[in-house]
């Protein structure tokens, strides 16, 4: 399916909730929609299935305008945080349901197809209310999946989710996306999830598009600060920086050597960003150092995320392995030059590290 949305505004009584956005949906594609609460995702999401009517622009599928043609009239399918099933329907029958409607043959085949992939084939004969949250929310999805829908749209389905099912469902999620034909548009407010859905990312924030394109470039080369805030986690460090003949210069006097241009002016102000995951506890040849206090130490995972107050400010370090710092101890950090993103000081992007794999 081409769905191309063309100056999409909605205002709601005085206030605009999205501000005169175009985009061209990438077909048979998944595009994640990625943005904090309130940033728009799912008042576009509306406007894409005809839920809504944007009070301005034109939506357009496979070159047919159809602003305002409701719903029921569209061929799609949505998932919602809330999982929604039919509470009186067996399983089989609510993953039935959308193939029944269409008269489809061998339904029964096709449920057990959909509850295998989704590893819900034991609970066929129970009703919704008999399962837990991971396994209702696979049922919605199985049925979604069972309508063939050339547009699926989902709305974070899996937020209310507790850690593991999320984590297992997104993975079950992406390879499920990868062997089907419909264009899927995802939102979530995690930067993990869209990269792990992989695909196209369109970054929204108060209502705007702040950038469009496959997910790794917009990961890798970041348009603005506004993107990088909205597409890192932990936020990126932020560290004011002035220009010098030999680079920028930090607070505390460091010299970092990248090279930016400034025009010979050394009172241009840059915006130096670096991922949590560039600072390291090893020096490695070429490195710059940072000193500082340990403020937290916090175990995640298998990593350790280290919060130390230095002459740059707070720094955040995502350092793998877990780690024992002592609150108030002293912690040196090191990062590479080359691992250091730099923004103008209207906040456009003027130097990104180079991609992996890349010359």
């Amino acid at each position: 399916m081409d769905l191309v949305l063309d100056g999409i505004v909605k205002r709601v009584g005085p206030q605009v909730w999205l501000h005169g956005m175009d985009m061209a949906l990438h077909p048979g594609a998944v595009t994640v929609l990625l943005g904090a609460t309130q940033a728009g995702k799912t008042s576009l999401m509306r406007i894409m299935a005809g839920l809504d009517v944007p009070s301005e622009g034109r939506v357009r599928v496979d070159g047919v305008d159809v602003t305002g043609m409701p719903v029921r009239e569209r061929n799609v399918a949505m998932v919602y945080q809330q999982f929604i099933n039919y509470p009186s329907l067996t399983v089989a029958d609510n993953i039935a349901s959308p193939l029944k409607l269409r008269g489809e043959k061998n339904v029964a085949a096709r449920v057990r197809e959909l509850a295998e992939r989704l590893h819900i084939e034991m609970f066929l004969q129970r009703h919704p209310s008999e399962l837990s949250g991971g396994q209702q929310q696979r049922v919605a999805l199985a049925r979604a999946l069972a309508k063939g829908a050339p547009l699926m749209l989902l709305d974070e389905p899996l937020v209310n989710l507790d850690y593991k099912l999320r984590e297992e469902l997104r993975e079950e999620l992406t390879q499920l996306f990868a062997t089907g034909d419909s264009t899927v548009v995802y939102a979530t407010t995690e930067p993990g999830e869209a990269l792990l859905l992989g695909g196209y990312t369109a970054v929204l924030d108060e209502g705007r598009l702040l950038q469009y394109g496959p997910t790794a470039e917009v990961f890798h080369a970041p348009c603005s600060l506004r993107v990088a805030r909205a597409f890192s986690d932990p936020p990126m460090n932020l560290v004011p920086a002035q220009a010098t003949p030999g680079g920028l210069r930090m607070p505390g006097g460091t010299e970092l050597p990248v090279a930016v241009a400034h025009g010979g002016q050394a009172t241009v102000a840059f915006t130096l960003g670096l991922r949590a995951s560039a600072l390291r506890l090893q020096a490695r040849p070429g490195d710059v150092a940072v000193q500082g206090l340990v403020e937290l130490a916090e175990i995640s995972g298998s990593d350790t995320f280290v919060h130390a107050a230095t002459p740059w400010g707070e720094l955040v370090a995502q350092i793998t392995g877990v780690h024992y710092l002592e609150l108030g101890s002293s912690v040196t950090l090191h990062l590479d030059p080359a691992q250091a993103y730099v923004f103008g000081a209207e906040g456009a992007l003027v130097l990104a590290p180079a991609r992996p794999g890349r010359n």
